[in-house]
Parts: C-alpha cells; structure tokens; sequence
C-alpha cells in the first residue's frame, strides 16, 4: 500500500490561489504516476491532473487546465498541485494519489485528503 498525505487546503476567496502538498515515497514517484482528483459533496470524483516520472509529463482535465499547476520534486519525496484563480466550482475535497499510467486507469491508492472552500 503506498501511502499519501494532502496538506494546504484551507478556505480562499474567489481569485485567490492556494498550493496543495503531497507527501509520499521515492517507491510511488519511481514507479506510478502521480495524480490529482476531488470529490464535492453529492457528486462524482473528479480527475484533475496527473504527473509523469522522469521526464515528467503533465496532464490537466479541461475545469482546471491553465489554472492549476501539477509538480513534483523527487528530492523531497513531494508533488505540488498549485491552484490559481479559485472559484467557487473548485470547492471540494483534494486527494492525492497514484496511477499505472496517467492516460487511463483509475487511482490505485489515494490519501485522506485535504478541504479546499472558495467562497466569497
């Protein structure tokens, strides 16, 4: 079982921008890829954003692609999703989590994650 844990969520106004953290292994950054997702309230998971090993590529899901920012720094054993421009749409529960690929498959483990609130 690989393991994560999200931090950074909190509540912002619309605009505003927050950094998401998430700790994991040199295993899961080896050898998955690494992803974003939410789930709001009443309603179904969200792919947000996925992260590649080296050379590490890059995938953003169309509500958040040119707000958000997905990194990694494997020194530190972290990936880093950087959320720009709020809105109150993004508000929702943030989890971390590893993939087999970015480009299909579904999480094979995630953490507890992390709330974000936009309002006003």
């Amino acid at each position: 079982q690989v393991e994560f844990v999200e931090s950074g969520g909190g509540w912002v106004q619309p605009g505003s921008s927050l950094r998401l953290s998430c700790a994991t292994s040199s295993f899961a950054l080896d050898y998955y890829a690494i992803g974003w997702f939410r789930q709001a309230p009443g309603k179904e998971r969200e792919g947000l954003s996925c992260i590649t090993g080296s050379p590490a590529r890059t995938y953003y899901e169309d509500p958040v692609k040119g707000r958000f920012t997905i990194s990694r720094d494997n020194r530190k054993k972290m990936v880093y999703l950087q959320m720009n421009d709020l809105k109150p749409e993004d508000t929702a529960v943030y989890y971390c989590g590893s993939r087999v690929s970015c480009q299909s498959g579904d999480f094979n483990s995630w953490g507890q994650g992390t709330q974000v609130t936009v309002s006003s």
